[in-house]
């Protein structure tokens, strides 16, 4: 980053015409990989969307998905792991609908590119967090 460049910001990471920069790109896909699976176990037992967060995910370690499709699905999943977002997770009930509508939105614009192996890996990823947790 340049000395003039300004840190994205997480409406940058949300906005689709900067979700592609790649300085963005970069900062979603950290955010991601530190957040992504830890957000993920502590809260599958409470959020419908799980699998869909996790076939997203899959898709964006997937070498044959596009790198456009990667930065938005980054975006989405970036979205998910922040803790400050249009409604705080910490209401119960209400707390992961914004979080799910993205995530939902995302998969609907480009769910072409989570093929069925990301589903099944999903499926079987969350079936051992669940798993880990009733233990």
């Amino acid at each position: 980053m340049t000395a003039k460049a300004k840190p994205a910001s997480p409406t940058d990471a949300m906005d689709p015409e900067k979700a592609l920069v790649p300085t963005v790109q970069r900062v979603n896909e950290m955010r991601v990989r530190k957040g992504f699976w830890p957000k993920l176990r502590s809260t599958a037992s409470r959020i419908p969307f799980a699998g869909q967060a996790l076939a997203a995910w899959y898709a964006t370690q997937d070498p044959k998905t596009p790198l456009a499709a990667k930065g938005v699905m980054l975006g989405a999943l970036a979205y998910f792991v922040m803790p400050i977002d249009a409604i705080p997770d910490v209401f119960a009930g209400i707390g992961f609908t914004d979080d799910a509508a993205v995530i939902a939105a995302v998969l609907a614009t480009l769910g072409a590119h989570v093929k069925r192996k990301h589903h099944e890996q999903a499926e079987a990823a969350l079936k051992k967090v669940r798993d880990e947790a009733e233990a």
